[in-house]
């Protein structure tokens, strides 16, 4: 009987059963729930092509899509205390930033890059919702003042991408103090004359939205971003009232005058390389051809139609 249920039973059920298929080759669109193929995903730029839900894409991959033939370069991030708190909940904060690091081969929740985008020299930070839910602390803080830095420094256009829950709460104040920090860093951005334009993705939120991401000179949304301060429920408990449907997403702000475009992400290279080509050479696109003014007859003040003077 064991020989029967060991040996025997295993190969048979070997050769009947179907293979299973690796997870990493599929993946379920939230919205619409459909299966998509990894390859479909990446051709669409993790874009659902049955619904058009914009799935969360990570900041390699956003890199790579937005300069030029994906060619950038990373700059080192300043060292800063990892865990100046101590904080431990379920877990220590040492642990879990361990952890995020080990899952996402990044560093911290932000990646800082420069390189050429339509041929204009650019810096981007793009945040990673995938290490910590995107939250800043005081490395990220750093991240952003770095990168408006080097923006000044070589005279290029600062692109800030942000996924973020806000402000990391394992950090306490010192996340806070990183909200006056990053908007003192874009402020000298504005003051060196140089593009400052933010793309708003799903989400961004707290602390994030309350500094740096509100004050792009361009405000650009993916579509059905949700973008706000404190979450719908917080917000319909406090003031007793319903909120209206699509609150906080990205269409609803559009309409409301809180950002500039919801762009497609197809699009959006295009857009901000349209965008910059105008914020950093506002004058005409050709030469100005002066047109000929042609001669005109005017009779002299106190004369007829036919040049002789009025009777009185």
């Amino acid at each position: 009987m064991n020989w029967l249920t060991n040996y025997v039973r295993p190969k048979i059920r070997a050769l009947v059963r179907k293979s299973d298929i690796p997870n990493h080759l599929w993946g379920r669109c939230p919205a619409c729930e459909q299966m998509i193929f990894h390859r479909e995903l990446e051709k669409h730029l993790y874009v659902c092509h049955h619904c058009d839900h914009h799935l969360r894409l990570d900041a390699k991959k956003r890199l790579e899509y937005l300069f030029d033939d994906g060619d950038f370069q990373t700059i080192e991030l300043p060292p800063v205390t990892t865990d100046p708190l101590k904080f431990r909940d379920h877990k220590a904060y040492d642990s879990r930033l361990k952890e995020a690091q080990m899952r996402t081969k990044a560093d911290e929740a932000i990646i800082v890059a420069h390189g050429k985008m339509g041929g204009m020299a650019c810096v981007i930070g793009a945040f990673d919702f995938g290490f910590l839910g995107g939250s800043m602390g005081v490395a990220v803080g750093e991240a952003i003042v770095s990168a408006a830095r080097l923006a000044v420094l070589q005279q290029a256009s600062l692109i800030v991408i942000p996924a973020s829950g806000g402000a990391r709460m394992q950090e306490g104040i010192l996340s806070l103090m990183q909200m006056p920090r990053t908007t003192i860093a874009i402020g000298g951005v504005k003051e060196a004359g140089l593009p400052y334009v933010v793309v708003l993705t799903n989400p961004t939120t707290g602390g994030v939205t309350a500094s740096f991401a509100m004050l792009g000179d361009i405000a650009i949304a993916e579509p059905g971003a949700v973008i706000g301060f404190a979450g719908n429920r917080v917000i319909q408990e406090t003031i007793r009232e319903k909120l209206p449907e699509g609150f906080q997403r990205a269409e609803y702000l559009l309409d409301h005058g809180m950002v500039d475009m919801v762009v497609h992400r197809r699009d959006l290279r295009d857009t901000l390389v349209r965008v910059f080509a105008l914020l950093r050479d506002p004058g005409p696109t050709a030469d100005i051809v002066k047109l000929p003014q042609p001669e005109l007859d005017i009779p002299p003040v106190g004369s007829d139609v036919k040049g002789k003077p009025d009777q009185a």
